[in-house]
C-alpha cells in the first residue's frame, strides 16, 4: 500500500514560502494584481523564477494564500467586539484596533484595497462566507445597545463603514498623508481624532443624527 503520509515541509521550505509571500505582499500592494508579475515577486524575494513556481503554482495561488491569511487577520477586531462589554468602550477599542492594523499592516490594507476596487474577484466567496455572517451579528449587536439606550441611535452598519473608512484611509493613502503632514507619524494625533468624534457621536444625549 502507498504511504499516503504528508511529508513536513523542512525549514527551508518553509523559509522560502515565507519569503516568497512576504515579497508578493509588497509587489502586490504596490502594484495590485494585475500589475504584479512574477518576475518582480522572484526579484524581491532573491529568487529565481522556476523556484517560486516549485512553491506556487502561479501569481494566482499566491495572490490567494496572501488573501486568504488575511481575511482572518482582518476578521479578528470585529470577532473580539464582545457583546457583553461596555458599548462605547467596546466600539472605541475596536477603532483603535483598526487604526492600530492601518499603522502596523500597511501592505495587507492596500492588497485587500486593491483587491475590493477589481471587484473582488478572488475573495467573494470568503467576503459572503466570512464577513457577511458576522458584520451582520455585530451589527445586532450594536443595534441591541442603541435600543437599550446605551447608544446613540445611528445606522450600525453605516457606523462600521466609518470606522474602516477613517482608520484604514491612513494605510491606503499613506503617500498622500506622508505629503500633507510633511513626515509626521499622524498615529497617536488621529487616535486621540477618531476616539473623540466616535465618542461624540455615539454618547447619549449628544447626537442628533436620525437612525
Amino acid at each position: 500500500m502507498a504511504d499516503q503520509t504528508q511529508k513536513k515541509p523542512s525549514r527551508i521550505q518553509q523559509r522560502n514560502r515565507r519569503k516568497i509571500l512576504d515579497a508578493a505582499l509588497d509587489v502586490f500592494s504596490a502594484h495590485g494584481f494585475r500589475g504584479a508579475t512574477l518576475d518582480q515577486i522572484a526579484e524581491q524575494a532573491g529568487l529565481s523564477k522556476p523556484n517560486i513556481l516549485y512553491y506556487f503554482d502561479g501569481k494566482e495561488e499566491i495572490h490567494v494564500t496572501l488573501l486568504s491569511q488575511l481575511m482572518e487577520t482582518w476578521l479578528d477586531p470585529l470577532i473580539e467586539l464582545d457583546p457583553n462589554g461596555d458599548p462605547l468602550t467596546e466600539i472605541l477599542a475596536y477603532v483603535h484596533r483598526k487604526l492600530e492594523m492601518s499603522r502596523d499592516l500597511p501592505r495587507e490594507s492596500r492588497l485587500f484595497a486593491n483587491e475590493i476596487l477589481q471587484g473582488a474577484p478572488r475573495m467573494d466567496p470568503h467576503l459572503r462566507a466570512d464577513l457577511k455572517p458576522l458584520f451582520d451579528a455585530r451589527c445586532a449587536v450594536i443595534q441591541a445597545w442603541m435600543d437599550a439606550g446605551k447608544l446613540a441611535q445611528v445606522d450600525p452598519r453605516h457606523l462600521i463603514f466609518s470606522i474602516w473608512a477613517t482608520t484604514q484611509h491612513y494605510a491606503d493613502f499613506q503617500a498622500q498623508i506622508a505629503v500633507l503632514l510633511e513626515g509626521q507619524e499622524p498615529t497617536d494625533a488621529a487616535s486621540q481624532f477618531l476616539q473623540t468624534m466616535f465618542r461624540n457621536l455615539l454618547t447619549p444625549g449628544q447626537n442628533s443624527t436620525p437612525a
